[in-house]
């Protein structure tokens, strides 16, 4: 186990720090399946295994929200990567991405689904998510992070797909096929 720096208690596994943030949304995506989402509310840790994410890279990307350029509410998206970026849907679901890519480069990763909540909003909800999280860097001072808890798996079990609810973008966005999912980590 590795201590948290500034923490005050013990990380089940290696905790994601930036640099495996760095790199384009499509790569970080992939590589987040199997690893955990922490989170820690009123003195608990809840750590659940990642099998469901999307990917949102860059200005050409009609699917991203960052397709017209910077504004206030995706502003987020062109920072340090490592970061979250939470925003409201449809006025009831909040959604969990962590910023990825070099600076100034807008790229995200949605996580959709960890241990048995499928589903962004599920997902947030279950967690107490919400967009306070928002420009917050996932590291376990915030509360909320990501960590290598040594679960391998391996790419003929993660099956690739569209992204939901995209249609909007046209069919060369739409129908990319960068939403992974692994069903070897939904936990009963």
């Amino acid at each position: 186990m590795n201590m948290a720096a500034g923490s005050g208690f013990r990380t089940a596994g290696t905790v994601l720090e930036r640099a495996f943030f760095e790199r384009p949304a499509p790569v970080v995506a992939e590589n987040l399946m199997g690893k955990s989402l922490c989170r820690r509310s009123e003195g608990a840790i809840d750590r659940l295994t990642l099998n469901e994410v999307e990917a949102y890279d860059g200005f050409e990307d009609r699917a991203s929200h960052a397709h017209r350029g910077r504004t206030l509410r995706n502003a987020v998206m062109f920072g340090r990567p490592g970061v979250c970026y939470v925003y409201l849907c449809y006025g009831i679901h909040w959604m969990l991405n962590i910023v990825t890519g070099p600076q100034d480069f807008p790229g995200a990763v949605l996580l959709r689904g960890a241990g048995a909540f499928s589903g962004p909003g599920r997902l947030t909800k279950g967690l107490g998510i919400d967009g306070s999280m928002n420009q917050r860097p996932a590291i376990p001072r915030s509360g909320l992070w990501l960590e290598d808890g040594g679960i391998v798996v391996g790419r003929r079990d993660i099956q690739r797909t569209a992204r939901v609810g995209v249609d909007y973008a046209g069919p060369r966005w739409s129908r990319r096929k960068w939403r992974w999912v692994w069903s070897g980590g939904q936990q009963t």
